[in-house]
């Protein structure tokens, strides 16, 4: 009976999880879909999951949809592709009717080979922004006036001059309408000064804090991130509920998602750089976990969530690794510019290279998820 307990509660991990991740890989899938439709090219297959079907229907213009076993990811697979990553051209294409030919993928002007590629990630994008903006129009944000309640002692913001009861205007020229907007200044600012002007009493202060790296965990790892030791007034005066109009939300929804862009560029280059830990790389089991957890607070945060991993995985596929679209897209800019495709060979060897390592990198994140996900496993089944 208490196994059977806690398999029921790894199914509240689990039904969030395939929520999540089916709707981000759905609309990502889906703007391949749409603009290569658009440019002509005939689809075969559109899945999601890989591996034996689920379910599945044909539509009347002979695309099969599916729903596979494994929900970790899904592709569209055009007429004439020899897979549904665009790897290489099927066998028997050469065998083609004039007819049947051009409404492949490959037959298609490199122009429009990009527009179909680039539109996965652009789905990714717009989900992302889409999710955001209503996120804001819809519900509003509560937040916390930026007041100091307490300044710990000999930390960065006590060095720097600021003292409780200073409410914070702005950081480095940026007006400071929130706590938590504070705190994404301070967070992305490590060992970097920070010029602050506060209010204090009757006027206004400038101080410099130079906020100090600290190593925080967090649901997906260890972050090492900025800090200045200060503690917000939580008093009921000091709580905010904000409303906006229907351009502020779209304007917000953008800049939450460069927002994720520019943080994910800046762990990157703190990763060559060496001053952050490659522990925060997360796969399913990590996803898994956050789904199930932030599902128990609000359908709204997984929702939300869902509009966070959509926007990473649009980034990620921007990279310019051959198997993903950002490697298409170089392959493509390269044929533009020498008024011919990459070899067969050439792109062969891209491919292969791309499939290692993303590969290498699955396991790597994979491993990262047993470590953190594991023992809490044991501990639920023990």
């Amino acid at each position: 009976m208490q196994f059977f307990e806690h398999a029921w509660g790894l199914v509240g991990y689990l039904v969030p999880f395939l929520f999540v991740i089916t709707i981000v890989v759905f609309f990502h899938e889906l703007g391949h879909f749409l603009v290569g439709r658009w440019c002509g090219v005939k689809v075969d297959a559109f899945s999601i999951g890989f591996g034996p079907e689920i379910a599945s229907f044909t539509d009347k213009k002979g695309a099969r949809w599916r729903l596979a076993w494994l929900p970790l990811g899904g592709y569209v697979k055009f007429h004439g592709d020899a897979n549904g990553a665009s790897g290489g051209i099927a066998d028997g294409a050469d065998q083609m009717s004039a007819a049947e030919r051009s409404v492949t993928f490959f037959a298609q002007p490199v122009w429009k080979r990009a527009a179909i590629v680039a539109a996965g990630p652009a789905a990714s994008f717009l989900l992302g922004i889409f999710i955001f903006a209503a996120s804001f129009y819809f519900e509003g944000r509560s937040v916390l006036a930026p007041v100091i309640e307490n300044v710990r002692t000999g930390e960065a913001a006590d060095l720097g001059g600021l003292k409780a009861g200073d409410s914070i205007v702005s950081i480095n020229g940026q007006a400071i309408g929130d706590w938590g907007q504070m705190q994404r200044v301070v967070q992305a600012s490590p060992d970097m000064p920070l010029a602050f002007v506060v209010q204090r009493g009757a006027r206004d202060v400038s101080v410099e804090v130079i906020p100090q790296r600290r190593e925080v965990s967090t649901p997906f790892g260890k972050h090492r991130v900025g800090m200045i030791g200060i503690e917000p007034s939580a008093k009921p005066e000091n709580w905010i509920k904000q409303r906006f109009t229907l351009a502020e939300s779209v304007g917000r929804g953008f800049g939450e998602t460069w927002f994720i862009v520019e943080r994910t560029i800046s762990y990157f280059g703190g990763l060559i750089a060496g001053s952050e830990s490659a522990d925060q790389i997360s796969g399913p089991l990590r996803i898994a976990e956050i789904s199930g957890s932030v599902a128990k607070v609000s359908y709204s945060g997984l929702i939300y969530l869902a509009g966070i991993i959509s926007v990473s995985i649009g980034f990620l596929n921007l990279m310019p690794v051959p198997l993903l679209d950002g490697g298409h897209l170089l392959f493509y800019a390269v044929e533009a510019v020498k008024g011919k495709p990459i070899s067969e060979k050439n792109q062969e060897l891209g491919f292969r290279f791309g499939m290692g390592l993303v590969v290498a990198l699955m396991l790597f994140a994979t491993i990262n998820d047993v470590l953190h996900v594991g023992p809490k496993l044991m501990k639920l089944f023990g």
